[in-house]
């Protein structure tokens, strides 16, 4: 199978699409890979750096404040249209597949008028507005959450679940001494995205005094962009801080409990390792989608939601210190992160790729 993919500008959109490009040559190790992703944002060093064609865009996103930036947006789209119609001639895939970012926005586009079978997939519970936009020129929509279904039209969207939940499955479970910690403690697992949050940072370092005595280990995920300044703080002997975990969901089967933001890939991988979790949403997306990603859980009583704006004095460790004593409680979670769980959504996924192809 020769396919275009395209996703971009965070990992979000960037490990679900690898997630599928991996599953495409696990089917058929013959397949012909083209991704096709901005000039400036991450995937620009992550694709390159995993032996896939990389062929880029100037692309930018709507701006809702500045309206007067969108007569460049728009140039910059019917320039990059110019461009996929091209790569897309010269590859002559047999379908294209958009992963989310308004990257895929052109791609898909082109692909469409082209006359070539598209699919996208949408990971969070609400649709960004490239997906949106785009479900108009998709041939099918593949998405993660059940409640997603209703934002598009229901004869061509397909429930999916994310495929960061498959290779999760398959992920060996890593040696946590690794990093310094106990063989035999419970261990609470914070991360607030690979790079980091400024505000989460900084209410982060206040709390993590509080671990003083707690008879469990905190590993602390700074993001690479905050680490130099946190690793210069006095942190009770429990309290263990990185800049970045390699091969995060292998740490992730170690974690008691999960202290995390709300994006899509991170809680498909919840979803299918079972781990309670306190999920705090960034306030700083668009559209709020995190909170409405976090919502899913809470309404299956999944997970404990804390908003930013409530994390004052010592709420975060009063909440840790509840549920980590309490196995009912997590095993309840357990339970009910199973229910949410979407077996093989990479294998979904491709199965859903070939059927179009045929």
């Amino acid at each position: 199978m020769r396919v275009i993919i395209s996703a971009g500008g965070t990992g979000g959109h960037i490990y679900p699409a690898l997630a599928i490009i991996e599953k495409i040559k696990e089917k058929e190790p013959g397949s012909e890979i083209l991704y096709i992703g901005t000039h400036n944002r991450m995937e620009k060093d992550i694709i390159p750096a995993r032996g896939i064609p990389f062929e880029t865009i100037e692309i930018y996103g709507f701006h809702r404040k500045h309206i007067w930036k969108n007569i460049n947006t728009i140039k910059c789209f019917i320039k990059a249209n110019r461009k996929c119609k091209q790569l897309i001639k010269e590859f002559k895939p047999d379908i294209v597949v958009g992963v989310g970012g308004y990257v895929t926005g052109p791609v898909i586009y082109a692909a469409k008028k082209l006359g070539y079978p598209t699919f996208i997939h949408e990971q969070n519970s609400a649709p960004g507005k490239a997906n949106l936009f785009l479900s108009k020129y998709a041939d099918k929509i593949g998405v993660s959450f059940k409640t997603t279904i209703k934002h598009f039209p229901e004869y061509k969207t397909v429930f999916t679940g994310n495929p960061c939940s498959e290779a999760a499955s398959k992920a060996p479970k890593m040696d946590k001494t690794k990093y310094g910690l106990s063989k035999d403690k419970q261990l609470v697992y914070i991360v607030m995205g690979s790079l980091g949050s400024s505000k989460m940072t900084d209410i982060l370092v206040k709390t993590m005094n509080l671990f003083q005595n707690k008879e469990y280990e905190i590993l602390f995920v700074t993001g690479k962009d905050f680490y130099e300044t946190v690793s210069k703080n006095q942190f009770p002997k429990n309290v263990y801080v990185v800049p970045y975990v390699e091969n995060q969901v292998q740490m992730m089967q170690n974690a008691d409990i999960m202290v995390t933001r709300c994006g899509a890939s991170t809680l498909s991988e919840i979803i299918t390792l079972q781990i309670p979790s306190i999920l705090i949403p960034s306030p700083y997306v668009p559209d709020n989608h995190q909170y409405k990603n976090a919502m899913d859980f809470i309404k299956q009583d999944a997970a404990v939601l804390i908003e930013e704006k409530d994390l004052k004095g010592d709420i975060l460790v009063r909440t840790i210190d509840t549920m980590i004593h309490d196995e009912k409680r997590l095993q309840q979670m357990k339970n009910s992160l199973k229910k949410l769980e979407v077996k093989e959504s990479a294998t979904c996924i491709y199965n859903t790729l070939k059927e179009m192809v045929k």
